[in-house]
C-alpha cells in the first residue's frame, strides 16, 4: 500500500471540489485532490455558469436583485424548510465569488435570466464560441490550472473509497490509484464533493422512489454513483433527504434539431394519459414546475399537443418563449426534425390526421381528449376558465396534421444526502460537527426542499462553487488550529 501525507484531501474535482481545493490552498493548506474520472469538471462541464447576487454585472445592467430580495424569495419559496443560515452565507458570498473567479481568469458574458419569469442571477461563463451549453468547462479549466499553480496535488483515475476516522476525527482517506494499488493518504480534514448519485439507478430508486429510465430521465454523468454520501454516512455524518433536482424535458430529442423540443416546450395544450389538462401551461417554462406536475400524473407522463396552424405560426414568427438554453426562436426545420424522429422509429412523438388517431397513437383516453380539445378551443375564443393561462398563449387545436410529444420528469441528478451546517461541516445526528469532515456541492445540497429554485437560475453551480469555497476556507482554518 502506498502512503502519503497532507493536510486536506478533497474528494472529487467538479466545481465544488476544485473551488474547495483552490480556496484551501490560497488559505495556506496543503491539499490533495482525488478524482475518479480521467479529467476534472464533473457534471458542471455541461453547465453554463453560477448564480451571483448583487454583482457588478447586475448593477451595470440596472437589475434590481439584492441579497435581501433573493434570500426572502428563496425562503418563502421553500416555506422555510431549509437552512436559512446556509442560504444567507451562500448568497452573501456569491457576488464576491464572481470576482474571485475572475481573479482566476474566468470571464463572464453578464447576468441572465434562464426564462422570462426568472431573475437575472445566472452568470454565464464567456467562451470562444458564444453563449451555449458547456460554457462552465472554461471555468473548471481555470480552477484546475489555478489549483496546480497553488501546489495542489491532483490525482485523476484515483477514486476515494473510505474516510479513515481515529478518535472521532478524520485521520485519512483510502483510495485506489489508476494502477489498482491501494493508497492511504494521512490528513486532518476531508472535503467530500462527489456530485450526488445521478448515475446510480438503484440508489435513485431507494432514496427517491423514482425508477431511472422508466419514470425518471435525469442526467446520468458516468461515475456519479453516490460514493461520497456513503463514505460520509459511514464516517458518522447524518443523512439529509435525497431528492432529484427536477427539470422536465421533452423525451427523445437528443439526436433531433433543437426546433423540436423548442416547439413542444411552448405553452400550448398539455394533457395527461386521461386526456385532461393538469396545469397552467404558461408555467411550463419553469421546467421544475413542469417536472413536478408531470410526476404526479399517471405513468409520470404528459403530452404537449399542437396543430399545423401553430407550427405554421412558429415557423413564420418564431416561438413565444425562449430560454438561455434554447435562445434561438427560429424553428424553421421543425417538420424535418419530426420526420427524422418518425423515420428513426421514435415512440416519443406522434403525428396524425385526426385528433382521434393522435390520441390512439399516443395512448391517451380518446373521449376525454376530444372533450378537452373542444373545451380548450372554446377558451381560446374567450378566456381560460380552467387554469387561467394568459390569453396570448391560447391557440386552438383545429388544423391537421396534429402533433404531440411526450414530456417526462427529468433533472440534473440527485441533491442532498450529507447533512451540513452553514460552515459546510458534516454534522452528526445530534447536529454536532464530525471533526475534520466537510461536504460541498450536490452531496450536501438540501436547500431546495421539494423543488429546485429555478426562479434564481445558476443555483446548482452557484451552490457548488460557493459551498466549495466555504468548505475550503473552514477546513484550512481547522487544520491550522488543530
Amino acid at each position: 500500500m502506498k502512503e502519503m501525507t497532507t493536510e486536506i484531501v478533497v474528494v472529487a474535482g467538479g466545481p465544488a471540489g476544485l473551488s474547495a481545493a483552490v480556496q484551501a490552498a490560497e488559505d495556506g493548506a496543503q491539499v490533495i485532490l482525488l478524482e475518479k474520472a480521467a479529467t476534472c469538471g464533473g457534471a458542471a462541464n455541461m453547465g453554463m455558469g453560477p448564480l451571483g447576487i448583487g454583482t457588478k454585472y447586475q448593477k451595470n445592467q440596472m437589475l434590481d436583485i439584492s441579497v435581501e430580495k433573493a434570500f426572502n424569495m428563496f425562503m418563502e419559496y421553500t416555506h422555510y424548510m431549509v437552512d436559512a443560515r446556509l442560504v444567507k452565507r451562500y448568497f452573501a458570498q456569491s457576488a464576491e465569488t464572481i470576482e474571485w473567479l475572475e481573479d482566476k481568469g474566468v470571464e463572464f458574458e453578464g447576468a441572465y435570466r434562464y426564462f422570462p419569469k426568472s431573475e437575472a442571477t445566472w452568470h454565464i461563463v464567456k467562451t470562444d464560441q458564444g453563449i451555449g451549453p458547456r460554457a462552465a468547462s472554461f471555468m473548471n479549466r481555470k480552477l484546475y490550472e489555478c489549483a496546480l499553480e497553488l501546489g495542489v496535488q491532483i490525482f485523476t483515475e484515483t477514486p476515494a473509497k473510505k474516510i479513515i476516522m481515529e478518535d472521532g476525527k478524520v485521520a485519512g482517506v483510502l483510495a485506489t490509484d489508476k494502477d489498482g494499488e491501494e493508497v492511504k493518504i494521512n490528513c486532518k480534514a476531508a472535503i467530500i464533493a462527489t456530485g450526488g448519485a445521478g448515475a446510480n439507478p438503484e440508489m435513485i430508486k431507494q432514496e427517491t422512489g423514482f425508477d431511472f429510465g422508466v419514470n425518471m430521465f435525469n442526467f446520468a454523468i458516468p461515475g456519479i454513483m453516490g460514493d461520497g454520501m456513503k463514505m460520509a454516512w459511514e464516517a458518522g455524518a447524518a443523512k439529509s433527504q435525497v431528492r432529484i433536482e427536477m427539470a422536465a424535458s421533452v423525451e427523445g430529442t437528443d439526436s433531433l434539431p433543437q426546433s423540436v423540443p423548442n416547439v413542444f416546450s411552448q405553452p400550448n395544450l398539455l394533457v395527461n394519459r386521461h386526456g385532461k389538462r393538469f396545469m397552467n401551461e404558461d408555467h411550463m417554462q419553469n421546467t421544475t414546475y413542469l417536472s413536478n406536475a408531470v410526476s404526479k400524473q399517471k405513468d409520470c407522463i404528459g403530452f404537449s399537443v399542437i396543430d399545423s396552424s401553430i407550427v405554421k405560426y412558429y415557423i413564420k414568427n418564431g416561438v413565444d418563449v425562449i430560454s438561455m438554453v434554447r435562445t434561438n426562436p427560429d424553428v424553421s426545420d421543425f417538420k424535418e426534425g419530426i420526420q427524422m424522429a418518425i423515420d428513426n422509429g421514435s415512440k416519443c412523438f406522434f403525428v396524425a390526421d385526426t385528433l382521434e388517431e393522435l390520441a390512439e397513437k399516443a395512448g391517451i383516453d380518446v373521449d376525454n381528449f376530444l372533450d378537452t380539445v373542444d373545451e380548450y378551443n372554446e377558451y381560446c375564443d374567450t378566456a381560460d376558465e380552467e387554469f387561467y393561462k394568459p390569453r396570448k398563449y391560447m391557440r386552438p387545436i383545429v388544423k391537421a396534421p396534429f402533433y404531440c410529444a411526450q414530456i417526462r420528469p427529468g433533472g440534473y441528478g440527485t441533491v442532498g444526502g450529507i447533512k451540513i451546517n452553514e460552515n459546510c461541516e458534516a454534522i452528526d445526528k445530534d447536529f454536532e460537527p464530525v471533526p475534520g469532515l466537510y461536504a460541498a456541492g450536490a452531496d450536501s445540497c438540501a436547500l431546495y426542499d421539494d423543488s429546485y429554485m429555478f426562479l434564481l437560475p445558476g443555483n446548482s453551480m452557484g451552490y457548488a462553487v460557493n459551498t466549495g469555497r466555504i468548505a475550503g476556507m473552514e477546513a484550512a482554518e481547522y487544520v491550522q488550529e488543530d
